[in-house]
């Protein structure tokens, strides 16, 4: 089976139109990051690094320090897909940091994005 074409973007390509997304509606930089931060284990070094090397998406993902095990309780569509349904590992996290920056865009509190079982 063939790669879809967004393994191979990279990183730094996504990551400016998440933070137009999240600005459009009045939230900040500093939000989107702290979502990338919850989902994936990244810091404000390693995210930079990867901007800055041009990492592609795949391995965004494949290299995460620590992903969030409450990332499973993320539920909803988002682009026309059910995130929880998603099959393909890499393509379910991809969707999963779709997902939270749509809530982000939408106006939810940040203590709701960044699942815990207790705010479920």
């Amino acid at each position: 089976m063939t790669k879809h074409r967004i393994y191979t973007m990279a990183f730094a390509k996504v990551y400016p139109a998440y933070v137009a997304k999240a600005g459009k509606k009045g939230r900040t930089r500093t939000e989107v990051d702290e979502i990338i931060f919850w989902l994936t284990g990244h810091d404000a070094a390693s995210l930079e690094r990867i901007l800055d090397e041009g990492t592609d998406i795949e391995t965004f993902f494949s290299s995460a320090p620590a992903m969030n095990p409450d990332r499973e309780l993320i539920r909803g569509v988002v682009c026309g897909v059910r995130v929880e349904e998603v099959e393909e590992e890499t393509m379910r996290e991809i969707r999963y940091l779709d997902k939270l920056i749509d809530e982000l865009a939408r106006g939810k509190a940040m203590e709701k994005i960044l699942r815990s079982p207790a705010n479920t």
